[in-house]
């Protein structure tokens, strides 16, 4: 069990969703969080988009297709089934969080009210150990087909969070790539870097030890499974879906890296459950001794970035009240 202030014990949920069954899926994650709960995890955190599920239909049913019926009637029920945060759809998830007193990082598929309600955002969503939504991070772009049924987000959720003696804060998937979106948490004292993924340890394998090594901090990249077996039998237009699929979409692959590049979990495939590491922040503080990549191992007279962290919304009300 992990007492001391610079020890956090980590844990990863390698699940599969109930693809694009909002309310399952809550269940299942509900599952993970008290099973974490029960082995003294800290942190738990949760593949990319795994609440309803990643939109796996788009490269197997010809998604660009302009019109296509099809394509809207899969689009509408990752719709329905998606998470608006403002209307309390995380509350069950918050109380768990709190009973159990963890703090998760948690990938949804979000349809914000305050803009519109009717698009989609890839976000990643942390939780507090009191069960409070510290922070709502939409992807800020979304990935090839992504961009079929996902929007580009904002830098609002550019954030990171105390932790013990951590600074943790999370990007999705392929913004791991992003060399300013990384430096911009870099700059907020980020120590501890989460990284989501659909899943595959393609996605994992060389990326988390590379951001370890630069940024001198530990990285817990965390997917998702998903095989064939795994479509519900209620998926609209289910076997245009299943008539090119392979039978595995994601294959696991989540994994730990220490602040020197080296594994501490190495890629696990194929295997559904939790993972569990204790890690030890002290071993950031060995590694910044020689490279410090917004410290002293930086030029910011030389090269500086500039940040927007404001939520963007297409419209602003400004009302006056008067009394009536």
């Amino acid at each position: 069990m992990a007492n001391s202030d610079t020890i956090l014990r980590v844990g990863m949920a390698q699940i599969s969703p109930v693809w694009l069954d909002k309310q399952s899926t809550i269940k299942k994650i509900i599952d993970q969080i008290t099973a974490a709960g029960r082995q003294h995890c800290e942190l738990l955190v949760f593949g990319e988009g795994l609440l309803p599920g990643y939109p796996f239909w788009l490269s197997l049913t010809k998604a660009t297709v302009f019109d296509s019926r099809i394509q809207k009637e899969i689009h509408a029920h990752y719709v329905r089934n998606a998470i608006q945060v403002e209307s309390g759809e995380l509350d069950d998830i918050c109380k768990a969080c709190k009973t159990h007193k963890i703090a998760i990082y948690l990938g949804i598929i979000e349809r914000p009210a305050s803009r519109g309600g009717h698009s989609l955002y890839c976000s990643l969503v942390f939780i507090d150990a009191g069960g409070n939504i510290c922070s709502v991070h939409r992807k800020l772009q979304p990935t090839y087909d992504e961009r079929l049924t996902w929007s580009p987000g904002d830098g609002h959720g550019l954030q990171v969070h105390p932790l013990k003696k951590f600074s943790v804060g999370g990007l999705n998937c392929w913004e791991n790539w992003m060399p300013l979106t990384r430096t911009a948490l870099y700059g907020l004292g980020e120590n501890l870097h989460v990284a989501v993924w659909p899943g595959s340890d393609y996605n994992t394998r060389d990326i988390t030890r590379f951001i370890a090594r630069e940024s001198r901090s530990f990285v817990v990249s965390v997917s998702s499974l998903m095989g064939k077996t795994d479509f519900p039998k209620s998926t609209p237009h289910l076997d245009s879906i299943l008539a090119d699929c392979p039978e595995v979409l994601a294959n696991g692959g989540s994994c730990i890296a220490g602040p020197d590049g080296e594994w501490l979990v190495e890629p696990l495939i194929g295997k559904e459950g939790l993972i569990i590491q204790d890690i030890d922040h002290n071993r950031v503080l060995e590694e910044r001794q020689n490279f410090d990549p917004v410290g002293h191992y930086s030029r910011p007279d030389v090269t500086r970035l500039e940040v927007n962290r404001t939520r963007q919304s297409v419209v602003d009300f400004n009302e006056e009240f008067k009394d009536q």
